[in-house]
């Protein structure tokens, strides 16, 4: 399964270090995802990914 939040839909990204002489190497940025299990609408429950920014904001609702 992919590092992909479950609303936001982040994602790992690649960006460039710069060094002092402007020299490029890749990095990449993870999202920080937490696996929650979500009571739905039909009483079932299932698990999902969300980032823990999204979860802060909606730790009432979730």
């Amino acid at each position: 399964m992919p590092r992909v939040c479950f609303f936001t839909w982040k994602w790992t990204t690649s960006w460039n270090n710069r060094s002092h002489s402007m020299r490029a190497s890749k990095r990449t940025f993870k999202v920080n995802l937490i696996s929650k299990k979500v009571t739905l609408a039909d009483w079932s429950k299932t698990k999902i990914k969300i980032s823990s920014k999204i979860y802060k904001k909606l730790k009432w609702f979730i």
